[in-house]
């Protein structure tokens, strides 16, 4: 049965309506970054750009690199955005958009997430990379979809004891990354971790402006987390919408981050750009080797 045109929204044009794209203009392998500006920064890298195109905070190019056809998207800040990304991207893959039908076959992507975000930990320092292990959804997005097949139970359960979560949050999701993009991109060059993925920038980080936040000692709760050696390295917006829409879909899915910031010692890098474009630098090698 055709999916119905209010739940598949195409553009005059015949592409999908956020990311103003048609399946010829996405290769398989893709990276998301957050800033639109980013973008640049990485497809600069690129021997070539055969498309480009923006539509509000949604900026794409493909290219090649190294003989390697990859496309680079913004997503904005996060999970209702990233919500918007992976659901299009899915369907330009994987759903006729003539008929507006599902295809038998479905095309599974590589997904590589390419951000900044503060360490938790004191041992994970300013102008290092992060692989994201699993993701922690504290926001709620994914509850709006049939999560039990791809959660992790154990691991939520701990969390919830450890930091006393309140019965009126939504309950944490922990989503495990792909094992096999795991095995591509790590290195001696990058720390691993859990990462906490929140909802805002402020009070759902434990920032404090003008306004008291549920549980002011959240932040220090999660620091010393635990389970059979699985910690909370970091605290970002994005990592778990990512993992858990991918595994549902059937992509793979990894989170690589650039840490810019140590909430535990309150130190910042000196040259945030410069560890942002090493991590480009070391993704889009990976991906061509």
């Amino acid at each position: 049965m055709p999916i119905k045109d209010s739940e598949l929204i195409l553009n005059p044009d015949g592409s999908v309506y956020h990311l103003n794209l048609k399946p010829e203009n996405v290769s398989s392998t893709i990276i998301l970054v957050g800033d639109q500006d980013r973008v640049e920064k990485v497809s600069k890298h690129f021997d070539s750009i055969e498309f480009s195109t923006q539509k509000r905070e949604f900026k794409t190019q493909t290219g090649h690199y190294k003989g390697k056809r990859i496309t680079v998207i913004s997503t904005g800040i996060g999970p209702d955005n990233i919500d918007i990304v992976l659901n299009e991207l899915d369907a330009l893959f994987n759903i006729d958009l003539i008929t507006k039908t599902p295809k038998q076959i479905i095309t599974s992507l590589n997904i590589i997430r390419i951000g900044t975000s503060g360490s938790l930990q004191k041992d994970i320092p300013v102008d290092s990379f992060l692989l994201s292990t699993f993701g922690l959804d504290l926001n709620g997005m994914l509850h709006a979809y049939q999560i039990h097949t791809i959660n992790n139970p154990d691991i939520e359960a701990a969390f919830i004891k450890q930091t006393n979560w309140h019965e009126f949050k939504a309950r944490p999701i922990v989503i495990k990354n792909s094992n096999a993009l795991e095995k591509q991109f790590e290195s001696p060059k990058t720390h691993k971790g859990l990462t906490a993925t929140a909802g805002g920038f402020y009070g759902p980080q434990g920032r404090v402006l003008r306004l008291p936040i549920q549980d002011a000692g959240l932040n220090n709760k999660m620091d010393t987390f635990n389970f059979k050696g699985i910690r909370i390295t970091n605290l970002e917006m994005e990592t778990s919408a990512i993992y858990g829409l991918a595994k549902l879909l059937g992509h793979h899915a990894l989170s690589l981050n650039a840490i810019i910031a140590n909430r535990a010692s309150g130190t910042f890098s000196k040259n945030p750009s410069e560890v942002i474009e090493n991590l480009i630098k070391y993704t889009i090698d990976k991906i061509a080797n």
